[in-house]
């Protein structure tokens, strides 16, 4: 087991362990707030539910921007792993990334379909992203939702790998996105 100087050195800066789990807390929230709003049809207004849903899937995207921009930028000093689980590691975070980024998108997508204006903090509205009335964009709301359960078992994929890590490897990475 390393020595708690050696976690420091191969542990995520501040700020990524930051973003990880801000983002932590927006995806359990959408989730939530995904498992109870109203279901969305055509004249459905974005109140209730429906407006903290898009409110936190602004959030969740800036949050994903600036993490992604950090993580190019800020890299973590590299984990010995094996090549088979450097491979999956590898593969499973750009799962991650690309479904923390692509499923708020495509909501935002279907959100600007209907004519529905994404706010960040409820304050700045971002662009519309298609054209009020697309059918494009109103088919990417189905495929939204079909991609936040792959997203959720991308999630579920980490957690486990996390909890092997930290019980079966006993390999100190779960400790380096600890704060």
């Amino acid at each position: 087991m390393p020595s708690w100087s050696t976690r420091e050195r191969s542990a995520y800066d501040g700020v990524a362990r930051t973003l990880h789990w801000v983002i932590v807390v927006l995806v359990a929230m959408q989730f939530v707030i995904g498992w109870t709003m109203p279901d969305v049809h055509k004249d459905t207004q974005p109140v209730g539910l429906i407006a903290w849903h898009l409110g936190v899937g602004a959030l969740l995207i800036t949050a994903m921007v600036i993490r992604v921009i950090w993580r190019l930028t800020h890299r973590p000093m590299p984990q010995a792993l094996s090549p088979l689980l450097g491979a999956a590691s590898a593969l499973t975070h750009f799962g991650l990334y690309a479904a923390l980024l692509i499923v708020p998108l495509l909501g935002w997508i279907n959100a600007s379909s209907r004519g529905w204006t994404v706010r960040l903090a409820g304050v700045v509205p971002y662009p519309g992203l298609s054209a009020t009335g697309s059918a494009f964009g109103h088919r990417m709301g189905d495929v939204h939702g079909v991609l936040a359960w792959v997203l959720f078992a991308l999630i579920c994929l980490h957690i486990v790998a996390a909890l092997f890590h930290h019980f079966v490897l006993r390999d100190g990475v779960l400790r380096r996105m600890l704060p």
